[in-house]
């Protein structure tokens, strides 16, 4: 009922959007004597608010078709190299470049697609030769391709890594600290040929006990039960998944949003201002970031219940009680991968100290292959994305990766 209730709601706003663009471009239009005096520029501005803010949106493009090299523009496109039910690899080929440390950037899976790294892509292309996990809209993926929990994330994960082949190296964001983590140990435990040579771990919940945050606080204080029975819902008929039991993303949204409901409002109040008077480079700034963050997909129920279980519930990984597939995941068994851990000053999603922690967990990896770097006045989308990420943290990122290339 909470999923077709929502879509019942999705579809009015986007009959409301639609309307309120068109009153906006009516008292917008230069022939329009109201663009010009009384109440037309306030009354179209607050509409092109409303309408951006209701509109719908599906799965954004990367958009990156091209890149500076030694000062040369160089072509990009993308190419799907692994497909699988629930993600896909992706690599970005920089036309006529051989070479370059191989990178994969693995995204969260977290309400949000992989877009949300584009900027993170941006940085790193000119130096690497960059994959991405593109993880799939839960509701998208029928009932009859089977489930996905966070044992198949890490399988998923350790196949990208044998595609790419031996000798490349992993930038995890956030969520997918764990999972990566555990795959480098995995991995490690075997002996795998293709174990990245470098993990870097940006504002990941390795061991959220550190410094919780509010998002930990939501996680821990009610029972695993409470979430079973309130946020996981069944995907409506009208898509591919029908009958999936999921995380909606539009659930996901709305926890971040009111998280953060005075900042989102002010954005919008300076977004408004901003067409007030005209600034309509300002307000394009406002509505590509919203654009991307209001961009969200479903998680499947088994993989949503079973990281809040495993990582911020039971803090498995850390009291080294994690297993996939019945085995135990080692720490101590990383001890040749370069371990960068990176947090910012400001996470309010991750605590400073809950990606660090996997530099003490990994007891047997020399100090020469561990290191840490707190980003100064930094938020949690500030580590991988905006000016801070480019200038400051980027390139700790690309100096550990050559230093064990």
């Amino acid at each position: 009922m909470l999923y077709n209730a929502y879509e019942m709601q999705r579809s009015l706003l986007a009959s409301a959007s639609a309307l309120a663009n068109v009153g906006a471009e009516f008292l917008h239009n230069p022939a329009n004597p109201l663009a010009y005096f009384g109440g037309g520029p306030i009354i179209a501005s607050a509409l092109d608010v409303f309408a951006h803010a209701a509109a719908p949106r599906g799965k954004p493009a990367f958009g990156l078709h091209s890149t500076i090299i030694d000062g040369k523009t160089v072509p990009v496109h993308e190419e799907i190299v692994v497909q699988k039910p629930f993600g896909q690899l992706k690599h970005f080929v920089r036309e006529g470049v051989e070479g370059g440390p191989r990178l994969l950037i693995v995204a969260p899976m977290s309400g949000h697609f992989a877009t949300l790294l584009r900027g993170t892509v941006e940085r790193m292309l000119p130096g690497h030769d960059v994959y991405i996990t593109d993880w799939r809209d839960a509701k998208l993926v029928p009932v009859e391709d089977g489930s996905f929990d966070l044992d198949d994330y890490i399988d998923y994960l350790i196949a990208f890594l044998e595609h790419i082949g031996p000798g490349a190296h992993v930038l995890a964001v956030c969520q997918p600290s764990v999972p990566c983590y555990a795959a480098a140990a995995l991995m490690s435990a075997n002996k795998h040929p293709a174990r990245p040579k470098t993990l870097t771990m940006m504002g990941g919940p390795v061991d959220t006990r550190e410094a919780p945050t509010a998002v930990n606080t939501l996680a821990t204080q009610r029972p695993h039960s409470w979430f079973r029975q309130n946020v996981i819902t069944t995907v409506p008929f009208m898509y591919p998944g029908a009958g999936r039991a999921v995380y909606p993303g539009f659930l996901q949204l709305a926890g971040f949003m009111t998280m953060n409901l005075g900042n989102h409002m002010t954005s919008h109040w300076e977004m408004f201002k901003h067409l007030v008077v005209g600034d309509g480079d300002s307000a394009d700034a406002t509505k590509d970031f919203y654009d991307e963050y209001r961009s969200v997909c479903d998680m499947t129920a088994e993989f949503y219940l079973q990281t809040i279980d495993v990582v911020f519930q039971n803090h498995a990984l850390p009291r080294g009680e994690m297993t996939h597939r019945g085995v135990r995941v080692d720490p101590g068994a990383i001890t040749d991968i370069g371990i960068l851990a990176i947090e910012g000053e400001r996470d309010d999603i991750s605590g400073l100290g809950q990606t660090k922690a996997a530099l003490t967990l990994a007891k047997n990896l020399p100090a020469r292959h561990k290191r840490y770097h707190m980003a100064p006045k930094v938020g949690h989308y500030g580590i991988f994305n905006g000016s801070r990420w480019r200038e400051k943290i980027a390139p700790v990122v690309e100096q550990w990766i050559a230093a064990h290339d």
